[in-house]
């Protein structure tokens, strides 16, 4: 019997298929262990010695392997292709050598790019070893984002209170964030004006031309300034004479773009789909992994993680035939297109992704797969055909124009462009975030030199340059790739972590930075500037392709970086908050303290005006505060509003009683108040619900905030009211000491009594998360000398007797349902004398502050104290020899008896 160990069931399963009988395939489920986020997991001292932990349940799935593998005559390892695949399987191989599991079974390592019977069958025939170079590099990789994340983030945690972590790669894409909204913010508008003629040939053909020129002067896009110098232009185009001065038609072609990396399949799944980056990859996965067809499961796209852009022989063959027999051979180029990557840190290693059949069409697939799927699949094979398909063929047309006004010589100019042959443009064509203003499109009518022209109209524009847009999640991934940082396999991960961590949100499909993630950037750039620059992100990543080259040894890789990044972080330990503060009130200040519309200085304090405002930080993170505290008490966000004041919007009054309804920036989030309130009452507020933009925040809607709680309906079964209402853990509705949270989709100003009442049953059949349902327990009798009931009961921590509040724990031969009154009488007296019990009259002194809070524990609940656990959830491995000292280390201690029994 072969074992083979693939990531997923899905992939177990299909290979299972094609392999037969004498093979067993097993599933990982992914990588198998990771560095436990403690101090020591890397031992930069040890040379870098890195100390493994596998968690409970990957412990049973490499049980199960290892049970398999021991009645084996072979071992392969058919991880996924790329470095995260060599790194599981020689994850899964080390355990197994220290779990004894393997003798001489012979080990084969096997890579296949699609999920299809004959790649796999083809990659058996080809076996290989772990390519240690691979391994090496994912130990670099993952030991520097440990080294990084786990010394930076308590730095961040103590220095700048809110900030949750920083990481090696994800603090460079939010930096790129952060430095296009400072670009935003810096942005000063210009105005500029253009002019354009309407035209009309003898034919009467009309068209648009655009001035370009006065007295022998060219005018570039911005260089009419003011509203006269247009009004001045437009004057004398009206009197003006136009004729046709040059015609220059010329052709051109278009190629068609490579098939997809994975950065480009984001990207464009991004545009033209809607689709998240972790989106687009789930379904890439689902693709990949195959679909049953005909009672076969098969791969659909080949292998989605990879920075490749070339397809093998046989697929660029099966590719142009099809092309031929849909299309027509005029569609073929003559020589099949070899695309090679530009990008400096690309690893050719892999296929760009295609289709591993191209004749499964499109319409073919959708009637296995769910409906984004489909979406994704015929956007991978559109790009992946016409990638191979004949050049699109144009003619672009330049018409220059001759105006005259008395002595004034104007021009103007008309472009215009036809498509001869369409080539690969009749099956796709690319998506771009900011499309290009042109007139190229536009089709001309036919002209010829020296033809006289009628005006129609002519219109003067006033256009205002505009900032750089905020990145889309596609734009970032484009940027992330162009400077070289981060990989394929971790782009969709790193926009993840920085939208979980809150340091940034997406609105209306842009990425903007939250003042959090401001400061944590703010943060890292005074403090840590080499680290978050992105050449030497994007060095460090080429380092790491020299190690997966055999170029360059891993620990030297993190011996250069250690010393210097030690260096540094021991600097900042020793800075006081206010010095760190001081820095950030500085790089900040464009976006904390933005330019008064009165002129006057942006931190003077609105409130007193003698103090300074400053960035300062509390419990719950970072705030602007005044520096007369205690005496002046303004506090307000980082971002002020539009009077530079707290961000108060004004949106209404409140019919009932006429008091102005505005909404406001607290330290804690946006809210909106009712009045001003006085000093004997304060006003009312409500605070947004969790996901609500500050932008969509209506006079409606902040009426309703404001009511509530409101009365939903009486419950149906006791007539008893079900409010709903917004609380400190979100939106709820209540029927007496009931709540239940709502879900999404739920909204707690029009959710109805069916749903709220069908959330609070949900609720009530539901016990508490983390807590068990009391156990009524035994009645054992009546005590014979105190009266009351005698109850056996099975606590969290095992077995004990309870009597008027006095708890006993049972001894290990006796459990709550075979103990009798007698002994359980017995036991309870005993523990009475002893000072058990709920009401004592003075505490009794522990023999150590240990036992006393293990034996006060012990009454909680009215529970018996708990019982040492026997077996540890985890079990961690070492993938380095321990020495004799370490495994001493680790010898047993003396049990210690619970703090009842010591009692």
């Amino acid at each position: 019997m072969n074992i083979v160990v693939v990531e997923s069931p899905a992939k177990a399963k299909t290979i299972n298929k094609y392999l037969g009988p004498g093979y067993e395939v097993l599933a990982s489920f992914g990588h198998v262990r990771d560095l436990p986020a403690k101090d020591g997991s890397v031992d930069p001292d040890s040379d870098f010695k890195m100390i493994w932990e596998v968690d409970a349940k990957a412990q049973k799935r490499l049980n199960d392997i290892a049970r398999a593998v021991k009645g084996a005559d072979k071992l392969i390892l058919a991880t996924d292709p790329d470095r995260e695949g060599e790194a599981i399987s020689w994850h899964v191989l080390e355990v197994l050598k220290e779990s004894n599991a393997l003798k001489d079974q012979e080990i084969e390592r096997v890579v296949f790019n699609a999920i299809t019977k004959q790649a796999v069958s083809e990659a058996m025939k080809n076996p290989r070893k772990i390519d240690r170079a691979l391994v090496d590099a994912y130990l670099a990789r993952r030991a520097l984002d440990y080294l990084v994340g786990f010394p930076l983030s308590p730095v961040l945690w103590r220095k700048l209170p809110g900030a949750r972590s920083a990481g090696r790669v994800q603090s460079v894409a939010l930096r790129l964030v952060c430095d296009r909204e400072l670009e935003i913010e810096k942005f000063v508008a210009r105005e500029y004006w253009s002019l354009i003629a309407k035209l009309a040939t003898p034919r009467n053909e009309s068209f648009e031309a655009r001035l370009v020129g006065a007295d022998g002067r060219k005018i570039q896009r911005l260089d009419i300034g003011t509203g006269q110098e247009a009004e001045d232009f437009k004057r004398a185009l009206e009197t003006a004479t136009f004729t046709v001065a040059a015609v220059e038609a010329k052709p051109a072609k278009r190629n068609p773009p490579p098939p997809f990396t994975t950065s480009t399949m984001q990207q464009e799944a991004s545009r033209k789909l809607g689709f998240a980056p972790a989106h687009t990859m789930r379904l890439a996965q689902r693709l990949y992994e195959g679909v049953d067809i005909g009672g076969e499961t098969v791969g659909l796209i080949t292998y989605m993680r990879t920075d490749g852009i070339d397809m093998a022989e046989e697929a660029i063959a099966s590719i142009r035939q099809m092309i031929d027999k849909q299309y027509g051979a005029n569609y073929v180029p003559e020589a099949p297109r070899r695309y090679q990557n530009k990008s400096k840190n690309a690893q050719e290693a892999h296929e760009a992704v295609r289709p591993t059949d191209a004749n499964r069409t499109p319409r073919d697939v959708s009637r296995f797969v769910d409906a984004e799927q489909a979406r994704l699949y015929e956007l991978i094979w559109n790009r992946a055909v016409a990638s191979q398909m004949q050049s699109a063929e144009f003619e672009r047309t330049t018409v220059d124009i001759a105006a005259r006004v008395g002595e004034r010589n104007l021009e103007l100019r008309a472009t215009g462009q036809v498509v001869k042959f369409d080539g690969f443009l009749t099956l796709y064509q690319e998506s771009h975030d900011e499309p290009d203003e042109d007139d190229e499109s536009r089709r001309l009518p036919a002209m010829s030199q020296g033809e006289r022209l009628t005006k129609e109209a002519i219109e003067a524009t006033q256009h205002f340059t505009e900032p750089p847009p905020r990145f889309s999640e596609a734009a970032l991934v484009k940027r992330m790739e162009e400077l070289g940082i981060g990989r394929p396999s971790t782009y969709a991960s790193i926009l993840a972590v920085l939208k979980d961590r809150g340091y940034v949100r997406l609105d209306k499909k842009r990425l903007i930075p939250e003042d959090k993630g401001r400061i944590v950037v703010a943060f890292l750039e005074s403090f840590f500037q080499r680290y978050v620059e992105y050449d030497f992100t994007a060095s460090l990543e080429e380092k790491l392709d020299k190690v997966s080259n055999n170029e360059l040894f891993w620990q030297d890789l993190l011996r250069d970086f250690w010393d210097g990044f030690t260096a540094a972080v021991g600097e900042i330990k020793d800075l006081r908050i206010t010095q760190v503060l001081d820095a950030l009130n500085d790089l900040l200040a464009p976006h904390i303290f933005p330019p008064r519309a009165d002129g006057g200085d942006p931190r003077q304090c609105p409130n007193c005006g003698e103090g300074r405002l400053s960035l300062k930080v509390g419990r719950f993170g970072a705030f602007i505060g005044c520096s007369r505290y205690p005496e002046c008490r303004f506090t307000r966000q980082l971002t002020a509003g539009e009077n530079g004041g707290g961000g108060t919007r004004k949106l209404g009054e409140d019919p009932e009683t006429g008091l102005e309804v505005t909404l406001r920036s607290g330290r804690f989030g946006p809210y909106v108040q009712l009045g001003e309130g006085s000093k004997e009452e304060k006003p009312k507020r409500a605070g947004l619900p969790k996901g609500t933009s500050p932008d969509d925040v209506d006079l409606k809607m902040a009426l309703g905030l404001l009511s509530l709680p409101r009365v939903v309906g009486k419950h149906p079964e006791d007539g008893e009211p079900i409010l709903a209402g917004v609380g400190r853990f979100g939106p709820y509705v209540q029927h007496g000491k009931t709540y239940a949270n709502l879900e999404a989709g739920d909204e707690v100003l029009n959710i109805g009594l069916n749903r709220a009442v069908t959330l609070i049953a949900e609720k009530k059949l539901k016990p508490s998360k983390g807590r068990r349902q009391a156990d009524p327990g035994r009645v054992l009798g009546e005590h014979p000398d105190k009266g009351g009931p005698v109850v056996a009961k099975n606590g969290r921590y095992g077995p004990y007797v309870s009597h008027d509040g006095v708890n006993a724990t049972l001894p290990a031969d006796k459990t709550h349902e075979t103990v009798t009154l007698e002994e359980a009488v017995a036991l309870i007296d005993a523990r009475a004398a002893a000072g058990g019990g709920k009401k004592r009259a003075a505490p009794v002194k522990a023999a150590s502050t240990k036992a006393a809070k293990s034996a006060k524990a012990g009454q909680t609940n009215g529970e018996a104290a708990p019982r040492k656990k026997l077996a540890a959830s985890k079990k961690k491995v070492e993938a380095v020899t321990e020495t004799p000292a370490a495994k001493a280390a680790k010898a047993p201690r003396a049990k210690k008896k619970p703090a009842q029994e010591q009692a």
